[in-house]
């Protein structure tokens, strides 16, 4: 007769694990409602106090913005105007700006001392626009000078360089009468004028 000896269980050993499950229940389960019980009625004082606090402040508020209702009504119905309280935030109103300094420019006078001949001159004026060794070459510069609608001269000067064949325009009576010119000459292509003194 051969006996299960690995599927078979001791019998006081069955009882004993059966008897300490039941016991470590009961225990567990005797103590685990307490604690959510505490927690809810906390929880539950907690609110109502803070209801009962928020109470008094609800009813305190409700009255003033009634009156405040109230008021304007009123107002709307006598005035048709409704009148607002005061922002303490609220920036005053912009002030009016007053210039006086543009009635001043207005009226001003600038007066000047101005001569009555015009501008001093301090002599007359020559423009020189070339200078040649040969005199074909200075009477070809007079010929184009003619056809711009200026009359020029030819002068011949000696030094110590030998003889010279100089093309001059003038004499203007001031230095910007020459500068007239000779922006006239640059036009035409001829860059080499200079303006001088008169001699």
């Amino acid at each position: 007769m051969s006996r299960d000896y690995a599927n078979r269980k001791p019998k006081s050993a069955a009882k004993a694990g059966k008897g300490a499950r039941s016991s470590k229940r009961k225990t567990s389960s005797s103590n685990m409602p307490l604690i959510p019980w505490l927690l809810a009625i906390v929880l539950v004082s907690g609110f109502g106090y803070f209801l009962w606090t928020i109470k008094g402040s609800s009813e305190d508020v409700a009255p003033a913005v009634n009156t405040a209702a109230k008021s304007t009504t009123t107002d709307k119905q006598t005035t048709k105007a409704a009148v607002a309280p005061k922002d303490p935030n609220e920036l005053p109103p912009k002030p009016q700006e007053e210039w006086t300094y543009l009635e001043e420019l207005e009226n001003k006078r600038v007066e000047v001392d101005v001569p009555n001949s015009g501008v001093v001159s301090s002599g007359l004026y020559q423009m020189q626009c070339g200078s040649f060794r040969q005199e074909s070459q200075a009477n070809e510069m007079k010929a184009r000078i003619a056809f711009m609608g200026m009359e020029a001269q030819v002068k011949r000067s000696e030094g110590t360089n030998g003889v010279w064949y100089r093309v001059v325009l003038g004499p203007f009576e001031s230095k910007r009468d020459g500068e007239r010119g000779r922006h006239k000459m640059q036009k035409a292509g001829i860059n080499t004028c200079q303006i001088w003194l008169w001699q």
